[in-house]
């Protein structure tokens, strides 16, 4: 006997109902719009969008595992930490919903 899975378990396969959610988030699209021409480190973002530090890593994982965005380069401070900075694989995305299985276009960035 097969068990069924329910919509929550059938939406996490479904990618593109994960990419309509994040571009639906509005800290998820503040975050992605704001690196199409140039990128940025999740501090600059945190601080310049007022968006708690956590939070604005949450968001770029979430993002990097839906491919929307890439890691541009890699920087070291002085101290040897370092710092991702982020741009986005996208400059465009429309959403049409018609009917129960919506369409998503992705322009590359």
């Amino acid at each position: 006997m097969t068990k069924k899975l329910t919509l929550n378990q059938t939406k996490k396969f479904d990618i593109t109902q994960r990419i309509i959610e994040a571009l639906t988030d509005v800290q998820s699209r503040t975050i992605l719009f704001s690196i199409i021409k140039k990128g940025k480190t999740a501090i600059e973002l945190s601080d310049k969008y007022k968006i708690p530090l956590s939070s604005v890593y949450k968001k770029l994982t979430d993002l990097e595992g839906l491919s929307l965005i890439r890691v541009e380069q890699l920087l070291i401070s002085d101290s040897g930490r370092k710092f991702k900075v982020f741009k986005s694989r996208i400059s465009k995305a429309d959403i049409i919903i018609k009917t129960s299985e919506p369409t998503l276009t992705l322009v590359p960035n």
